[in-house]
């Protein structure tokens, strides 16, 4: 008799490796064995909506390549359809893994299903932002109950994993109060709970109805991506009593999680100076269970608008290297405007080559060999090569190619002086012939 499952999680607790799972393992060379082990005590998930048709899936957690994740969406001022989904196809030729549909305005249900049924690519929202255009209400006017129909109409569209602020419950919020910060809450899902508990003098909703919740999650095998409203928004904040109570209600929350069998992602930080980072790494493990962590950055300086693609890599770098598992890409414009397709590319190869770093760090198996073949090219001044493994191939052949060049075996900044040409003539038993 063939045994059924709900979930991903509910196949690897019964034994049962699943398509998704012979898919993930031999992408990241490990057992199917091993990463069904792993995905029943929670510490891999592999985001999978039922209703995802042409999913290519992936895995995130421990011992796997550190993921990305492109936000992306249409807001009021920049309410473009078209141009929002040219990006979406954009991220996945530059094979992103995952693609996150923020939009807040307009034809919200119209893109989210374009964006399933094109994307390969993982697909996450973040229910709460709809819920406004939803059901043409403001804020406060909204049922507790109503949150959860918005979750289950995003089951139904078909999205991998959806990112709920549970964890700001009333206790959370009066630890914010009582503890004053320097950006207070910057987390729009986050603002958005706490303004409702605060109008409405109530229960966050998503906290109250957790096992609902948790029900339309198992119905569809909808990752729950457990949103960090108190995640810091200036460095000055980070660590602080705000994050940490409610990274412990967010282990909590995990737990029960887990007993209906419903796949788990904690989100974190946010912005972090470099030194806090490695402990914040060692914080969520310990209190979440070992559920895979999901950082935005973190951005470890507050004074660079225009290049947080950079202090985001940076951090983010950092961050894999001492656990987070899937990283949350950030642009040149964060904090300025919705990014523009240019950011987007930006924001993309930066992270990239963090969780890339963070993999070689942290000792990913397979992780070198890119490195490795990349520099038996260089070495062999093999630039077809070199261009072709490059993390971004276009840029590199431009670069070069814009220089005039003595010698075409080199380029322009250091010609017949160039160490790899000089070496390998001479190891050659060949004169170097310079001047």
């Amino acid at each position: 008799m063939k045994t059924t499952y709900s979930t991903q999680m509910d196949a690897a607790k019964k034994g049962i490796i699943t398509k998704e799972m012979l898919i993930v393992a031999q992408k990241e060379g490990m057992l199917p064995e091993e990463l069904r082990e792993k995905m029943s005590k929670g510490k891999i998930v592999i985001p999978a909506n039922k209703n995802h048709k042409n999913l290519d899936p992936e895995g995130i957690g421990e011992g796997l390549r550190t993921k990305i994740n492109v936000n992306l969406g249409i807001s009021k001022d920049c309410n473009n359809l078209e141009a929002e989904l040219l990006k979406v196809q954009t991220a996945i030729d530059m094979k992103a893994e995952a693609i996150m549909d923020l939009s807040n305005y307009g034809k919200t249900e119209v893109f989210r299903k374009k964006l399933v049924e094109m994307s390969p690519a993982m697909i996450g929202t973040v229910p709460v932002y709809d819920a406004l255009g939803f059901y043409e209400k403001e804020l406060k006017d909204i049922q507790g109950e109503e949150f959860l129909k918005v979750v289950e109409k995003h089951g139904e569209d078909g999205v991998d994993f959806i990112t709920v602020h549970a964890g700001i419950n009333q206790e959370t919020a009066r630890i914010f109060m009582n503890n004053p910060r320097l950006t207070n809450i910057v987390s729009r899902g986050g603002s958005l709970m706490f303004a409702w508990m605060h109008l409405n003098k109530k229960e966050n909703p998503f906290y109250e109805y957790y096992d609902e919740l948790l029900d339309i999650c198992q119905k569809y095998d909808m990752t729950l991506s457990l949103g960090d409203a108190c995640r810091p928004g200036s460095i000055n904040d980070s660590t602080d009593a705000s994050q940490v109570i409610e990274l412990i209600t967010l282990g909590e929350l995990t737990k029960r999680a887990w007993e209906k069998n419903v796949q788990v992602i904690i989100e974190g930080p946010g912005h972090m100076s470099l030194d806090e980072i490695e402990a914040n790494m060692i914080l969520e493990k310990k209190l979440c269970h070992g559920a895979p962590f999901y950082v935005l950055g973190p951005l470890v300086t507050d004074i660079a608008p225009g290049y947080d693609h950079i202090t985001g890599a940076i951090g983010g770098a950092l961050a894999a290297a001492k656990g987070a598992d899937f990283l949350c890409y950030v642009t040149p414009a964060e904090h300025l405007r919705l990014p523009t397709l240019e950011d987007m590319k930006e924001g993309i190869i930066a992270s990239k080559i963090a969780a890339h770093a963070g993999d070689i760090a942290k000792k990913v198996k397979g992780s070198r060999n890119w490195d490795n073949e990349m520099s038996k090219a260089r070495v062999s001044l093999d630039w077809e090569k070199m261009y072709e493994l490059a993390i971004d191939p276009e840029k590199a052949r431009r670069f070069r190619e814009s220089a005039v060049l003595e010698d075409e075996t080199t380029c322009s900044m250091c010609g017949k002086m160039c160490a790899v040409r000089n070496l390998n003539k001479v190891l050659n038993g060949e004169d170097v012939n310079i001047i």
